[in-house]
């Protein structure tokens, strides 16, 4: 009886078994398309072009008069106002806000509630009014002495010659500041794992030596960046000090618009490149720092913007090689 067509292979027409397989083909692997990616790309780019034809194109910008402001000598000088209050106000806060976080990390109820209360009102209270109420503090204590409390004082001084312009912006800077790093020095302490807070027990070290040796630089790896992000915000909240008298680089800038009212677009200008290089200053430094603290805590080190251009460049090469060969 036949059998249908194909409903059998015989044993002559079956692959051998050591029969080679068919040599393999290289294929060039193609890349999943991604049109969207594109489209919103070339968006960007269209509306970067817009802008920056803008700012180059139009008059009103001034940039003759940009040129002109940039480096005058009054600029310069409000600008190093800018820094001195900047800097004695972040030390000061800092150094402040160290202390206000260990007493509500206290076991005492006293200090505790008192580092509480603090903190609350001096986020709750806008630092202009902080700054414009010690700016008439002198109306309201002519004098300030320092004694027993209903008693006798040992000594005592005139208010309103302390409170120079200098002194109300940076005490006003850094009683607000004080209250914000407390916090971000606070949550830095608090994530340090328990585990090294008993292991110092343990040993018997004293618990200065604890906290400045153990605790404190492994709290740093949390506290840098969200400190720097207030760094940068005071940098800014300095321009509030022209409220008090004090002509730092937005209140010269301010004086000059008013005596200069055609220049003031330009002088806008002026002081929002010179916050913006302050920022970025501000910046360059917190990555160095956060990799200083990083030693140990990652398998390696984040590269540097100099390492991360030298890697991008041999990429650039290797790519360009490979295409050659090609």
């Amino acid at each position: 009886m036949s059998e249908p067509p194909g409903a059998a292979v015989s044993l002559a027409e079956a692959p051998a078994a050591d029969t080679p397989p068919p040599p393999l083909t290289a294929q060039r692997v193609v890349p999943l398309r991604r049109p969207g990616r594109w489209i919103a790309t070339a968006v960007v780019l269209v509306l970067v072009a817009q802008f920056a034809h803008g700012l180059a194109t139009n008059p009103f910008y001034q940039w003759d008069r940009f040129g002109y402001w940039f480096l005058r000598p009054t600029i310069l000088d409000g600008l190093v106002i800018t820094l001195e209050v900047t800097l004695y106000s972040a030390a000061s806060g800092l150094l402040g806000g160290i202390l206000l976080a260990l007493a509500r990390l206290s076991r005492s109820p006293v200090l505790r509630a008192v580092s509480w209360t603090y903190v609350w009102a001096l986020r709750s209270i806008p630092l202009i009014v902080v700054l414009i109420f010690l700016y008439n503090f002198s109306a309201l204590y002519r004098t300030l002495s320092v004694g027993v409390p209903f008693g006798p004082a040992f000594f005592s001084f005139d208010e309103s010659r302390l409170a120079t312009d200098m002194v109300v912006a940076v005490v006003g800077l850094s009683l607000n500041e004080a209250a914000y790093a407390a916090e971000v020095v606070r949550g830095g302490i608090l994530s340090v794992d328990q585990g090294q807070h008993e292991a110092a027990s343990a040993l018997g070290l004293p618990k200065r030596y604890q906290f400045t040796r153990i605790v404190l630089p492994q709290a740093l790896r949390s506290i840098t960046p969200n400190y720097v992000n207030q760094l940068i915000g005071l940098v800014k909240s300095t321009s509030l000090v022209f409220y008090v008298s004090l002509l730092d680089l937005f209140g010269t800038v301010q004086t000059m618009g008013s005596t200069y009212p055609g220049d003031i677009v330009p002088l806008l200008l002026v002081v929002t490149v010179w916050y913006l290089v302050l920022t970025s200053l501000v910046s360059v430094a917190q990555f160095y720092v956060e990799r200083h603290y990083a030693r140990g805590a990652t398998r390696s080190l984040p590269p540097t913007p100099v390492q991360k251009l030298r890697s991008a460049l041999k990429e650039l090469r290797l790519r360009a090689r490979r295409e050659a060969a090609v």
